[in-house]
């Protein structure tokens, strides 16, 4: 339980996005009370998971209802566009799902529930390709794309609402998330192309390489967060602290997948991807934070899922 003898209130925005699954569940096993928020109706959301839904588009008045109605400890925002390609081509959507509904997030809490701490989801995005590894929040950012510069823009309105109204923000940069439920990013790529081509064809040269971090332990860290962060607008880089190369990743799955392909690289990095990730956790870590599930296990477990998505009918043999 996260606490004894009170179960305390949170709110999580995009509950029923990828992370918001996660962290929902993570909290509801843990004693929380959890009030979800998503666009999509209620059929489509981890309802086990939650003692209310809430269907809004944010930013919406309903918000304001659910902070007088519930008085929530905390607040984590995991809602908001998650594609960078999708942000080059209409940044003007990703901005408007992005810094402007997390002022009025913030602007909402400020009014009816100044008590409430705020947890931003921001991303490793926002440094672009830093200057060197591993990246600690002290190097300065440098963003690739409108979703990396939206995401440190939306970083500055939780500063500015610290700063000026005193309110309990903190942010949390995540690097490469993955795990059963994502159908998107490398590791998902890999395997689908695996399990439906004759050939692996992939982007980029190899050796790219990507810190990546369950889901799981997203979760669990978002509540050390939660407890123990200071809550005065500082960063936090989210991840497990080592890099993988891609060529490493793709052997790994081929492996998992017992098929018997050699990867092959196009030598084309998409515009707004950085080449090489891997994370100083260190501010993290002295809160409490460790993560608990070995990247060969999770990349086996995802392995596991995709087949069972992808070729039900052969997951039994």
């Amino acid at each position: 339980m996260a606490f004894e003898g009170k179960t305390q209130t949170i709110i999580i925005t995009g509950v029923a996005g990828f992370l918001g699954r996660y962290a929902a569940r993570y909290f509801h096993q843990n004693g929380w009370k959890v009030i979800g928020v998503d666009v999509l109706p209620p059929e489509n959301v981890p309802k086990e998971n939650l003692f209310h839904y809430e269907r809004m588009l944010l930013p919406g008045s309903n918000f304001n209802n659910l902070l007088i109605s519930f008085e929530p400890f905390a607040c984590i925002h995991a809602a908001g566009r998650a594609a960078v390609r999708e942000s080059i081509s209409d940044p003007s959507s990703d901005f408007y799902s992005g810094p402007n509904v997390v002022f009025e997030i913030l602007n909402s809490i400020n009014k009816f529930a100044p008590e409430c701490k705020f947890i931003f989801l921001s991303s490793a995005a926002i440094y672009g390709n830093p200057q060197k590894l591993p990246i600690d929040e002290s190097q300065p950012p440098s963003p690739l794309s409108p979703y990396g510069f939206h995401k440190w823009q939306s970083e500055l309105v939780c500063q500015e609402f610290s700063k000026i109204y005193n309110l309990n923000t903190t942010i949390v940069r995540i690097f490469s998330a993955y795990g059963p439920g994502l159908r998107r990013q490398v590791i998902w790529d890999i395997c689908q192309k695996a399990l439906n081509q004759s050939q692996l064809i992939l982007q980029g040269t190899g050796s790219e390489s990507r810190d990546f971090i369950h889901a799981y332990d997203i979760a669990s860290a978002l509540e050390v967060l939660v407890l123990n962060a200071p809550l005065k607008g500082e960063v936090f880089n989210l991840a497990s602290g080592s890099q993988v190369l891609i060529s490493e990743l793709a052997n790994l799955i081929l492996e998992q997948l017992r098929l018997d392909l050699v990867p092959i690289f196009d030598n084309y990095v998409p515009e707004g991807v950085p080449l090489n990730w891997e994370a100083d956790i260190s501010r993290l870590s002295n809160l409490g934070y460790k993560p608990s599930i070995v990247f060969s296990e999770g990349v086996k477990l995802f392995v596991n899922w995709c087949k069972a998505e992808l070729h039900p009918e052969k997951n039994n043999e």
